[in-house]
């Protein structure tokens, strides 16, 4: 999976600038290189639309009042209002570097454009109601707001609203993404999000997932070569018959579906088998050539599901478990390097109420399984057991509908028989499910994601 642009936590944060200045990089100097970087993008987005900036007390105010500067001297009619005083020697060198008018946040006009840099990374506590009420009235009167770094109120390390946190049009993270940037109900507060490169030392371990790179099959390839995917269905045909569907698009060489019900129906291409018995499972399972296999979608709940899941389980095939498999299985019985696809209850379920923000949980959750761990929702966050880590977020609302679940599953699938690598199919899965959903618009079934799998997948090669 290609590393995407880091994510860092506020003592991360914290730690990276401590590391610049103990190389020589001066206070000051990052704040100007900030400040910069802000000023240029708002200059792109915003040109001489008259601004109004919000400075608070602490760096994050000093790098309004370099911004306030910058767009002044292109000629953009700019006005500051603070909250406090500056605490800190290089925002009050930022301040004093400042030759325009300032005034209070408590009286201060509304302006066409505002910038809000009243506090950044590392807030633990919620602004002042009126402050708060204040800051929320200043952005609905403007037609282009920024927040600087984060959003005034949000919490850097869960995405929490510490108070009432307007919506903005751009948020500019500063040297490398938050995990507010990306988990929800944080990263719903801000429409675009731009990360401004200002020099900070950062892993990609934590990392927002990225469009992936796929390949085309080449001229030896064959079905099997390209990955022989199984999924195994229950009593209910409709959660496999889906996941087979989307496990046949994904790029895999051939899907067949063991089926409980004994009925064949689907697409053509996926081949069905009569697997009612246990043992007619164990029989279709004992296929050296398999690569991937999926258990879960319809699988139910009951006795004679428990026995299908644990026929599976015997037969050391690199595994996805998903939905009611999930239901039935214990932690301790999931194989290392499995993936698993659990939305919030079932997540719930498996590992307890885990401490920490959803990020914290997913690395938990798949430490303590050795399995990689796709925590599904808005923000969908993939973790690894060696602490690996691509978060997802800004998917399609849509999404939120019977089977598309199921296709999700039968996707990750898909790509793990075509990848052979449980992180990376992870990644590429979660990514084509999204943009397929995109492709597809509004009010949508989950059946309509299967015909935009095609293109999202040639969109990437």
């Amino acid at each position: 999976m290609n590393a995407g642009t880091p994510i860092l936590t506020a003592a991360q944060m914290r730690s990276a600038e401590q590391a610049l200045f103990g190389a020589g990089v001066d206070d000051y100097g990052l704040m100007e290189e900030a400040g910069a970087a802000a000023a240029a993008i708002i200059w792109r987005a915003g040109g001489l639309r008259d601004t109004l900036v919000l400075c608070g007390p602490g760096n994050n105010g000093g790098d309004g009042f370099v911004i306030a500067r910058l767009l002044r001297a292109r000629g953009v009619a700019v006005r500051v209002a603070v909250l406090g005083e500056s605490g800190t020697p290089s925002s009050r060198r930022a301040q004093a570097g400042w030759d325009g008018p300032v005034e209070q946040l408590a009286t201060a006009a509304p302006a066409t454009q505002l910038v809000d840099a009243l506090f950044g990374t590392g807030l633990s506590r919620g602004l002042d109601p009126a402050v708060a009420a204040r800051l929320c009235d200043l952005s609905a009167s403007a037609s282009h707001s920024y927040a600087i770094d984060l959003p005034s109120g949000v919490d850097s390390d869960s995405g929490a609203l510490l108070s009432a946190v307007p919506h903005f049009s751009i948020c500019i993270a500063l040297g490398a993404l938050k995990p507010a940037h990306l988990i929800y109900p944080a990263a719903g507060h801000v429409r675009r999000l731009i990360c401004a490169d200002i020099g900070i030392p950062a892993s990609d371990l934590v990392h927002r997932l990225m469009p992936p790179r796929l390949a085309a099959p080449g001229p030896d390839d064959h079905k099997y070569r390209r990955g022989l995917v199984t999924v195994v269905g229950g009593t209910m045909a409709g959660a496999s018959i889906l996941a087979a569907q989307a496990a046949a698009r994904s790029g895999a060489g051939m899907v067949r579906r063991l089926a409980a019900d004994g009925l064949r129906h689907g697409a053509d291409a996926i081949v069905t088998q009569d697997a009612q018995t246990v043992d007619a499972l164990h029989d279709w399972l004992d296929d050296a050539r398999l690569v991937a296999v999926l258990v879960g979608p319809g699988l139910g709940r009951d006795a004679t599901a428990r026995a299908r899941l644990e026929a599976v389980l015997t037969h050391g095939h690199p595994l996805v478990l998903d939905a009611d498999a999930l239901t039935l299985i214990d932690v301790d019985q999931i194989p290392d390097g499995a993936i698993l696809t659990p939305h919030e209850g079932e997540f719930a379920r498996l590992f307890g109420d885990l401490p920490g923000s959803k990020i914290d949980r997913a690395r938990a959750a798949a430490e303590r399984s050795g399995a990689i761990v796709i925590y599904k929702g808005a923000d969908s966050v993939i973790a690894a057991p060696d602490g690996r880590v691509a978060v997802a977020s800004g998917s399609s609302h849509w999404l939120s509908t019977a089977g598309t679940g199921d296709v999700l599953a039968g996707l990750v699938a898909g790509r793990l028989a075509v990848t052979r690598d449980a992180f990376r199919a992870a990644g590429e899965a979660v990514w084509l499910h999204g943009d397929a959903a995109r492709r597809v618009g509004a009010a949508f079934i989950a059946d309509d994601l299967l015909a935009a799998l095609p293109a999202a997948i040639a969109a990437r090669l």
